[in-house]
């Protein structure tokens, strides 16, 4: 049955729908048969030009914290944030004053969205596997955490709390034990992160916590800052980390690429995205405010449709129009879905709307059609997917005990949202006795050989004179 009729209208909608002008560009695909390639360069994304300037500007920033420590990091802050500071460390005291003064309601949304946070990440641990090939013979695999990690969480247009909650939660549950975390400094606390970040890393119980933003949180995380490096010589080390993980905009993505291979990385998750895949059963009104709830994030997101009906289409755009007026970041909104990374796609069935999807890879992608699951087990390539009406981003984004640090602008094809296994490494235990040895010496002894490698074959014959 369709919800087209569910649509909400009245005069002094209409008329504050008037103030906000936004044209979602479309993209019909019906009738057409595309390649993969041709699907990649088909859908809505942020321009390349973009991109490129990012990592221009971030290779920069990156050679100067490498090259003058704090002191780049007190110029950037400066810069960018308009905060003088020395050194980024957050006092303990300023942590403990954040949690004390945290209002009541929040703090207990924040446990409750910690509490299935935790659920989840203990079921997510992968068990350490020990295999006998042969009498005498074992293989095992077994799951190691890091040894540090810098976790990253985003500020200057909005706070973040629930991203300190997604990437603490995973660390400790795999069982890392030397945790930093890094949010931006902003000029209204004092210099120090958003206070509601801060008594969220006190309720988790992180006591290493950075006013850094930006690439230059990336870059101190990744190489380290040496001590007494500021302009007047003062600021203590901060050490170098083996894991970087954590959402953020184009500038935080492009660093975390840049920095990646120095230490290990979730994903590039960059300006968030949704994609919603609809058909005429969907809920226009519900779409529209998908769409529009992750446009709030920034100027640079991508809202997009994908979908069978071009009713529902032209439904969906009409409450955009009108949910987007009355939304407190309407400006912030209305850029973000006039951008060339947002728009609707046309498409003749559910069939060619799942190699859309799969094409475009988004970070988070609503399914909103008849047999809604189904269709959801078709995706092969989401950071996370959503299914049914009743499973909003917004939802993913706070307490449903998935992660919300997922890969953005097309990463998803390659790598997955962050988890426990971000944490850990899988290494492999050899143990053999000698007869086990001895049984497969001969296939190691010519296999050597074949390769040309004598010595490793000698290897193996030395122990059997």
């Amino acid at each position: 049955m369709s919800n087209l009729e569910s649509t909400v209208s009245s005069p002094e909608n209409d008329v504050a729908a008037q103030s906000a002008v936004v044209a979602l560009r479309r993209t019909d695909l019906r009738g057409r048969t595309l390649s993969l390639a041709e699907l990649k360069n088909a859908v809505p994304r942020t321009a390349q030009s973009t991109v490129t300037t990012a990592e221009a500007a971030v290779q920069g920033i990156i050679a100067d914290v490498r090259g003058r420590g704090h002191a780049a990091l007190a110029e950037l802050a400066l810069k960018f944030d308009g905060v003088a500071q020395d050194h980024p460390r957050v006092p303990a005291v300023a942590l403990a004053h954040a949690l004390d003064s945290l209002d009541p309601q929040v703090r207990a949304a924040l446990e409750e969205s910690i509490a299935r946070a935790k659920a989840f990440a203990q079921a997510q641990k992968p068990a350490n596997v020990d295999f006998q090939v042969a009498d005498g013979a074992v293989v095992s695999s077994h799951w190691i955490p890091v040894r540090r990690v810098g976790l990253y969480v985003p500020g200057g247009l909005a706070a973040y709390p629930s991203s300190v909650i997604m990437n603490v939660v995973p660390a400790l549950a795999a069982g890392v034990q030397s945790v930093a975390l890094a949010s931006p400094p902003q000029k209204d606390c004092g210099g120090l992160p958003d206070l509601t970040v801060l008594a969220a890393a006190a309720l988790l119980g992180v006591e290493e916590v950075y006013a850094m933003g930006g690439a230059q949180a990336i870059a101190a995380f990744a190489y380290g800052v040496a001590a007494g490096s500021s302009a007047n010589g003062a600021g203590e080390a901060i050490e170098p980390v083996d894991v970087v993980t954590g959402p953020g905009n184009i500038f935080v993505a492009t660093a975390k690429r840049l920095v990646k291979g120095v230490v290990g990385i979730d994903s590039e998750a960059g300006a968030t995205e949704i994609a919603v895949l609809a058909d005429e059963t969907a809920n226009p009104v519900y779409v529209a405010a998908d769409l529009i709830s992750q446009a709030e994030h920034d100027p640079n997101a991508g809202s997009v449709l994908v979908s069978t009906s071009v009713q529902l289409a032209d439904a969906v755009e009409r409450e955009v129009v009108r949910q987007a007026a009355l939304t407190t970041h309407r400006e912030r909104v209305t850029t973000a879905l006039n951008g060339p990374q947002s728009g609707i796609v046309l498409v003749d069935d559910v069939d060619q709307g799942v190699a859309v999807c799969n094409a475009y890879a988004a970070e988070h992608l609503e399914v909103v059609t008849e047999n809604a699951a189904a269709v959801a087990a078709r995706i092969t390539n989401a950071g996370a997917i959503f299914v049914g009406d009743y499973s909003p981003v917004s939802l993913g984004d706070y307490c449903a005990g998935s992660n919300h640090v997922l890969p953005t602008s097309g990463t998803a094809a390659f790598s997955s949202g962050l988890n426990v296994t971000t944490f850990l490494r899988a290494v492999q235990l050899v143990n053999y006795n000698k007869e086990a040895l001895e049984q497969v010496a001969g296939h190691v002894m010519t296999l050597a050989k074949a390769e040309g490698l004598p010595a490793h074959g000698d290897a193996v014959a030395v122990r059997f004179p």
